[in-house]
């Protein structure tokens, strides 16, 4: 298992592919860099892919309390030690919220940057108590059957949940929520907990390409929309039946959209 100590801290990463410019991918939260699997799959031809696991999610050690900040300090890092030159880096959710901490603050590690179902705001004050209160179960419990119920809806299209023919996939992915242990309680928190970003968007210069599901519940498509504005240059597109999981439930469209983006920014 390939891991790098960065910030104090044991990080898994899945290197493959290989190719003259480097792809990073930053999953969400409570998933790893296993969400990405079919974005791997599809650009390992043409490109050298790096998935990596948040620090206190997947296979990547638990160090804590932790928060947004720690994070992009860890990415930073990483791409230091084990890529040479600038990246092309794609983070959905908190990957995204680590994504834009990184190309505006370290703008030399970044050559574009994919966004994908992400906010530069704070947690809406309103999802606090519900967070909260999941949060403190998984604590104690773990993730329980009906805590992963609650949860795939957040995450997923209620369109595609409700589709016959993604059953099997739905139940692979509430599985995959099931294996995370209680440290990923610390995550949480710094999700939940978060400071914004709205006014380093201006300082992304970077070739930046955002994308959002029609139907995510998370971060709902008009926070797309407002880093959309704040970032000059960057382009939004919304792919239809898709929730905060477009990666998963929209494979093709993503790939495509990626691909198209990378072609012009090599």
């Amino acid at each position: 298992m390939p891991q790098v100590e960065v910030n104090g801290v044991k990080i898994f990463y899945q290197e493959t592919g290989s190719g003259e410019e480097t792809l990073v991918f930053s999953h969400g939260l409570l998933w790893s860099h296993h969400m990405f699997r079919a974005q791997v799959d599809y650009f390992k031809t043409n490109y050298r892919i790096i998935a990596y696991d948040h620090r206190g999610q997947g296979q990547s050690e638990f160090i804590g309390p932790f928060d947004m900040d720690t994070l992009a300090e860890d990415a930073a890092m990483l791409i230091e030690k084990i890529c040479e030159g600038p990246v092309h880096f794609a983070g959905l959710s908190m990957g995204g919220f680590i994504g834009m901490r990184l190309a505006a603050r370290n703008p030399k590690l970044i050559k574009s940057l994919i966004l994908l179902e992400t906010s530069a705001n704070p947690e809406p004050v309103e999802n606090h108590p519900k967070y909260k209160t999941l949060n403190g179960i998984v604590k104690w419990f773990g993730i329980l059957p009906f805590i992963a119920n609650q949860v795939m809806p957040i995450m997923f299209a209620q369109s595609w949940l409700n589709d016959p023919e993604n059953k099997e996939e739905a139940n692979y992915w509430k599985a995959q929520l099931r294996k995370n242990s209680k440290k990923v309680t610390a995550a949480v928190e710094g999700v939940i907990h978060r400071k914004g970003v709205e006014q380093e968007l201006s300082r992304i210069t970077c070739p930046t390409l955002i994308v959002v599901g029609d139907e995510d519940v998370a971060t709902k498509p008009e926070k797309a929309k407002f880093i959309q504005m704040g970032i000059k240059g960057s382009k939004l597109h919304m792919i239809g039946g898709a929730g905060h999981s477009s990666c998963i439930e929209k494979p093709k469209e993503v790939n495509r959209l990626i691909e198209e983006f990378l072609e012009k920014n090599n």
